[in-house]
């Protein structure tokens, strides 16, 4: 999917350099954000538990709930990609994009579900992922910034109902609207309850689209994006660090601590390690750890997805030396379907049962296992095993008129 992409942007004419503009093909550093995301969740999965501490402790702490973010962010791009990045398709082309990606949530819903059944501990995101794509798909015709608008509102609304509707679920009241009719238990997990609850992940997707809908091109464009994503996890990290200290009572009503109690209050703002709340209280709202599905999380997440976006591609622009280093963790991103259902697969037949907490060599052995398939792949073939099959099975999509 990505990598058709590149090839229709490498395909279109380029004009004469312009001041302040890179040439219309260099958006490989899409893949290299995406080839990043999945190597960032293998560290999640397969990598030293964080709460072991130490240099190696602070790099996995990095990739927790970051990665699926950014993965989660680039699920926007990829929709418009298929439907129309910078202009969206109309008529025929419109209707039949709008099917592909119908039958690509769907594949992803089902392969999702059956790699959640093989009883890994991993949590696995394609399901979230498919379901994602169906809820944002009827914005795929808005402009920019009619999407960054409805990120942003996304962003601030449905935390707080996802808060409201979990607390609801946990109160433990039989009966009323909360009983839901049989086989309904999987549609719950994947938009309330389970581990990317579409209600706190989908702001990511809509803010993938506003910024795969901007000319990526233009040197000005990529400089406001890099102020806005640096300003937004200030913003999420910086205002739960001032919430916490300034809201009275609210270190306490967490289970967090100051320094001078021998904890860290750092780890709520910014982390995972912290843990959870202990109770039930909307005070959990004022933190910004990753996986905390609140308004501060999903805009530290959402500045730190549109930051490394940009480094990216500025990245990739910079000189031919990084890309051709980057080449393998790009040939990555370029099949991340693949990329991620491997590493699954192999935390299944290596029997990895405790997920954080493998010894670094286990990372690596992964990491190398799949750059080293990918860079071949890419070599004799132009998509990856799965999305090649993907795209078999959306080839219905071109009877649609």
């Amino acid at each position: 999917m990505t990598r058709n992409a590149q090839e229709s942007a490498l395909a279109t004419p380029t004009t004469a350099p312009q001041s302040g503009r890179t040439p219309v093909g260099r958006l490989i550093g899409v893949d290299l954000a995406r080839g990043l995301a999945v190597l960032g969740m293998y560290a999640a999965h397969v990598g030293p538990d964080p709460a072991e501490g130490g240099v190696t402790g602070h790099l996995m702490e990095l990739a927790h709930g970051r990665a699926s973010a950014l993965f989660a962010f680039l699920a926007g791009f990829s929709l418009l990609l298929i439907t129309g990045r910078r202009t969206p398709k109309t008529g025929r082309a419109g209707r039949q994009a709008v099917a592909k990606v119908v039958i690509r949530a769907l594949v992803l819903l089902a392969l999702g579900t059956a790699l959640t059944l093989t009883d890994t501990p991993v949590e696995v995101i394609l399901a979230f992922y498919g379901l994602y794509f169906l809820l944002v798909l009827p914005l795929y015709r808005l402009g920019a910034r009619t999407l960054a608008i409805t990120a942003g509102a996304s962003a601030l609304v449905l935390p707080q109902i996802l808060y409201v509707v979990q607390h609801a679920l946990n109160s433990g009241e039989p009966g009323g609207i909360w009983t839901w009719p049989t086989g309904a238990d999987g549609l719950v997990s994947l938009l309330f309850t389970g581990s990317y609850p579409a209600l706190a992940w989908i702001p990511f997707v809509i803010a993938g689209m506003a910024v795969a809908r901007l000319d990526l091109t233009a040197s000005a464009v990529r400089t406001r994006l890099a102020i806005t994503g640096v300003s937004l996890a200030v913003l999420g990290h910086g205002g739960s660090w001032l919430a916490l200290h300034l809201v009275p009572g609210a270190m306490a009503t967490l289970g967090v601590s100051d320094g001078s109690e021998g904890g860290s209050v750092a780890s709520a703002w910014w982390s995972d390690t912290w843990g959870w709340p202990s109770g039930d209280t909307p005070l959990g709202l004022l933190v910004a750890s990753p996986h905390s599905e609140t308004t501060l999380s999903v805009l530290a997440n959402t500045g730190v997805a549109i930051t490394v976006l940009v480094a990216c591609l500025a990245a990739v622009d910079s000189s031919p030396r990084f890309h051709r280093l980057a080449r393998p963790v790009i040939a990555v991103g370029a099949m991340s379907l693949t990329a991620y259902v491997f590493h699954v697969v192999g935390i299944r037949l290596l029997g990895i049962e405790d997920l954080p907490g493998s010894p670094l060599h286990v990372l690596l052995g992964f990491v190398v296992a799949v750059t080293v398939f990918a860079t071949l792949w890419s070599r004799y073939f132009r998509r990856g095993p799965l999305e090649w099959l993907l795209g078999k099975a959306a080839k219905p999509a071109e009877l649609v008129r």
